[in-house]
């Protein structure tokens, strides 16, 4: 069951009652913003007069806002700020003052330019939480270097790891480098809160993309300072993991296994006809399966071959084997775990239309996200949080005029 926009009694969340002031652009902040304002938080996103936040403008547009934008701005309030007016700044520095949390994602030294650095911000409001992420962190011979994700992906060591063997690395289809950086802000900015209940004073968390990244890379450090090991690229295929891979099916379909835990892999040979295999003493763990990983794939591989996609789920399924369709987008639409689960969420969307967006994770029992209302106009919130700041009409009227809003 979707939710019901207008609904007061849903529930208003468990960050009710703090408020979010967002400067940053693009993914890897507004992502960590628009997690906290799914929780209840009250976020206040800054965008330039005029253009606003440039994800507006990318990829599938409507009424002149980007499908992304419903998303990625949801629940948030948009008001025009030109902070490179001295009025602009002196709002912002009030804004600052009423709330619990500013992120931001400039290139580090830039709220120093704008006088509101760390102590200036404690000084204005000592229970901040600052969560600053950039490319390479507030330290660090690097972190004056411009980082976008595709960046830390490959600095991280998640590019060298994606793609072929002997071939160029390739790229996630999604700006995974900045959404890791957002999901660790946000985890930053909720340890921060928490430590501020017991002392009353905040603190900066300071987020690097690229080690968001580096902090996803499993072993790949212990193994190459004891054993000299370079991961190197492997395609679909999990090294060291067996079996655990991608196959293709009669029907063109491709089908993930993972049957690498020991008991599994038994269910797995027994089930595709190959009980010789599943009692093999050599292949009943791991690191014995790995010295046969050609043979055991191959075996699979030839299975595959010979099934649909369905009936091989279903055969796996019968057996409590783990494996799935590739999906498509296409296929999730239709997938009855995303419906029962409410993550095909569907509101209102432009003048009469309606828009499935991603639900909200994760599940909180009592205190459940929800999506309040989709992505706002430019400046659609500018006048309501002037006004709650103690501006009346006549003088919002006047910063429009001057260019401040």
């Amino acid at each position: 069951m979707n939710p019901d926009l207008n609904d007061p009694s849903s529930s208003a969340g468990p960050l009710s009652g703090f408020k979010v002031l967002e400067l940053g652009t693009l993914i890897a902040g507004p992502f960590a913003s628009r997690i906290l304002g799914e929780f209840g938080a009250e976020v206040i996103k800054v965008e330039a007069p005029g253009s606003g936040d440039p994800i507006r403008k990318w990829r599938v547009l409507h009424e002149g806002n980007s499908l992304w934008w419903a998303v990625q701005a949801r629940n948030k309030k948009s008001m025009t700020l030109n902070l490179k007016s001295p009025q602009g700044l002196d709002i912002l520095k009030q804004l600052l003052a009423s709330v619990d949390v500013l992120v931001e994602n400039f290139r580090p030294g830039q709220l120093e330019k704008w006088g509101i650095g760390p102590e200036e911000l404690q000084r204005i409001n000592p229970g901040l939480v600052v969560v600053r992420l950039s490319g390479y962190g507030q330290s660090g011979p690097y972190k004056d270097r411009p980082g976008f994700g595709a960046i830390a992906e490959s600095i991280g060591g998640m590019r060298y790891l994606s793609g072929e063997p002997g071939k160029p690395p390739v790229r996630v289809g999604i700006s995974i480098g900045d959404s890791l950086a957002g999901l660790h802000a946000v985890i930053g900015a909720l340890m921060a809160l928490l430590n501020r209940q017991k002392t009353g004073r905040g603190q900066v968390v300071d987020v690097a993309l690229y080690e968001s990244v580096f902090n996803m890379m499993e072993s790949l450090l212990p193994e190459y300072d004891f054993a000299g090991v370079v991961r190197e690229r492997s395609g679909a295929s999990l090294p060291g993991i067996v079996p655990s891979n991608t196959y293709t099916c009669r029907d063109g379909a491709y089908l993930v296994i993972g049957g690498n835990g020991d008991a599994i892999f038994k269910r797995l040979m027994t089930a595709i006809g190959h009980s010789d295999m599943a009692n093999n003493p050599d292949m009943a763990s791991n690191d014995g399966r790995v010295r046969h990983t050609a043979l055991i794939d191959q075996t699979i591989a030839q299975w595959c071959a010979s099934q649909t996609v369905d009936s091989a789920l279903a055969v796996l399924e019968q057996a409590e084997v783990p494996a799935s369709k590739i999906y498509s987008i296409a296929d999730i639409v239709q997938d009855p775990q995303f419906q029962a689960r409410q993550m095909l969420e569907e509101h209102p969307f432009g003048e009469e239309g309606r828009l499935k967006v991603p639900g909200v994770v994760p599940k909180l029992s009592e205190t459940p996200g929800r999506t309040r209302w989709l992505g706002p106009k430019l400046g659609e919130h500018t006048a309501e949080v002037l006004g709650n700041l103690g501006y009346g009409q006549r003088e919002i009227d006047q910063f429009r005029a001057d260019g401040v809003i």
